[in-house]
């Protein structure tokens, strides 16, 4: 995987006149994404793209407490409506908690992580941040080779969820797609 420049993007709060305006509620909506989709469109799905055990980007480790060179569960998938991609999603577990807490990841296949992250009482959402993400980081160039998506600039936000003080991350890359989903 490429690793993202040293600077990290992600910020507590969204830049001022960052251009970000048009994704402003999409990223500020803090419950399920997977189902503020599906109240927009009937053909929702869910598309894999890679999932498996691999180095995480830079400027993933610390959240997680990874070490350098540590790999870690990483799945990546595309929300969809129908053809259409609307979000990349890319979730990182660290691979000591893949058995325990968080076991039922692996065996997700094509359903949402949203579903479980959301109905689960138990996990807790940490505070969102948010990038500005251009060719300088590695999730921006992984959003667009999976989606096929050509944009010079794609808005994120990420995460960590909690459950048994065992951390995953989630960030999720809005493509410019979701704009064109009715209210």
């Amino acid at each position: 995987m490429l690793s993202s420049p040293h600077r990290n993007p992600w910020l507590p709060h969204l830049p001022h006149s960052s251009g970000c305006d048009p994704y402003y509620d999409w990223l500020m909506h803090v419950g399920s994404l997977t189902a503020r989709i599906r109240s927009r469109c009937s053909d929702f799905r869910v598309r894999v793209i890679e999932q498996g055990r691999l180095v995480p980007f830079h400027d993933e480790r610390r959240p997680l407490g990874l070490r350098r060179d540590a790999s870690a569960w990483v799945r990546e998938v595309v929300l969809m409506s129908g053809d259409v991609p609307l979000v990349f999603a890319h979730t990182v577990l660290p691979a000591r908690h893949a058995r325990g807490t968080w076991r039922l990841l692996a065996g997700l296949g094509t359903k949402p992580l949203g579903e479980l992250l959301f109905t689960d009482p138990l996990i807790t959402r940490e505070a969102l941040r948010y990038a500005r993400l251009d060719a300088r980081y590695a999730m921006h160039a992984r959003a667009r080779t999976a989606t096929g998506v050509d944009a010079d600039v794609l808005w994120g936000r990420r995460s960590l969820f909690r459950r048994d003080g065992r951390a995953i991350l989630v960030s999720e890359v809005f493509l410019p797609a979701i704009l064109e989903l009715p209210e």
